[in-house]
């Protein structure tokens, strides 16, 4: 295995398909020869030349249309949204065409699009760069939506999304992309979409979180285990579709729960992780489930975000309210 940051493992994950699958594309802005703004496709464009990997204009609707046209011709594209901010100028192509394609075809075309995007806080980007749009694509039917939270993680999902013959999008926070490096296999593997993974096990409290927050609960989880607490800690990989079962499971075990993301409380997929929590296991509930989530307000400037973005202190201030209700 080798030592790999989040953004390495992403490269070698689109390069191991571009060699094992020659329907396999990249492209999008600044992909080819720049490597892409974070550096994600470095290295593909010399390696398997113009024709597999390239540079598109500056229009992220025409990137959305290229991508329909080739997966409905045999191709398996991977396009990259250059910031997730920039959904909106794509939205139409993601959700009113690629969610829709297998059920208005009654299953007889599909779109194996692979949407890469880099999004979160903690970084200074600028305006319109960091926001969590999630929420807007885990509520289109037809979409699968990816989140990793760690470098092996990220590989064996993003390997996972292309060989999938329907569009997912699969989200990369970018403080993550070299925050830490982690053991990863060199050859391909798969995680499945749709399966979270229990990062920490607890017996007290159960945390249901991902992307970014799942270091920000295991911090949480580290320091409430000092005043005696036991804290499971769920990263749910994949938030649409959401693994219920896992999350279920560790509610009835501990009897208490709450939620982290992100996003403001009022977007991401918070208020659904609560009520499906309270109308499958409410008789197994010994507190409320309570939420830690950005304010409900627009993105901050890069001076303020630090202040305005969740952390472990918020996240461990509200899990003693859960513990001690």
């Amino acid at each position: 295995m080798a030592q790999m940051t989040m953004i390495q493992a992403i490269n070698d994950a689109m390069r191991t398909e571009l060699k094992n699958d020659e329907n396999v594309l990249v492209f999008g802005e600044d992909i080819g020869n720049n490597g892409g703004v974070f550096r994600a496709t470095e290295g593909l464009q010399k390696e398997f030349g113009e024709e597999r990997v390239f540079d598109t204009p500056l229009g992220e609707s025409g990137i959305g249309g290229l991508a329909i046209g080739l997966s409905l011709t045999g191709f398996r594209p991977i396009m990259e949204i250059q910031f997730f901010g920039f959904l909106f100028e794509v939205m139409d192509s993601v959700s009113g065409q690629m969610a829709r394609m297998s059920f208005r075809s009654a299953g007889a075309y599909h779109a194996p699009v692979t949407i890469r995007s880099p999004f979160g806080g903690g970084v200074a980007t600028p305006e319109m760069h960091a926001d969590s749009l999630e929420g807007l694509v885990a509520a289109q039917p037809g979409l699968k939506v990816v989140i990793p939270s760690t470098p092996y993680d990220a590989k064996g999902l993003l390997i996972s999304a292309i060989k999938d013959e329907d569009p997912v999008v699969f989200l990369e926070h970018m403080k993550l992309y070299r925050s830490f490096r982690q053991e990863v296999p060199e050859e391909e593997y798969t995680i499945p979409l749709g399966k979270a993974d229990v990062k920490r096990e607890g017996k007290d409290l159960s945390i249901i979180t991902y992307g970014a927050m799942v270091h920000e609960s295991l911090k949480a989880a580290e320091e409430l285990e000092k005043e005696g607490y036991s804290v499971e800690v769920i990263d749910l990989r994949t938030i649409q579709p959401m693994d219920i079962e896992t999350i279920i499971a560790s509610v009835e075990k501990t009897n208490r729960a709450m939620v982290v993301q992100e996003a403001q409380k009022q977007a991401g997929i918070a208020a659904n992780i609560v009520a499906e929590i309270t109308e499958r296991a409410i008789l197994s509930l010994e507190a409320p489930v309570l939420r830690v989530t950005a304010p409900d307000t627009i993105y901050p400037y890069a001076q303020g975000e630090n202040t305005w973005l969740p952390n472990a202190k918020d996240i461990s201030e509200t899990a003693k309210k859960v513990l001690t209700f």
